[in-house]
């Protein structure tokens, strides 16, 4: 494999470690918010 083959595959495999990162990150972050927002819902009632 050529070292531009190569370099060009690495940067599409780190780009899309990245993206699952970011989309990885944002859904764990909404599943704390609803379970803070359950938990406040049932110490209120």
């Amino acid at each position: 494999m050529s070292s531009k083959r190569a370099m060009r595959q690495a940067q599409k495999q780190a780009f899309a470690k990245h993206r699952s990162n970011i989309s990885n990150s944002r859904f764990d972050f909404k599943k704390k918010n609803l379970d803070k927002l359950k938990e406040n819902k049932k110490k209120k009632t």
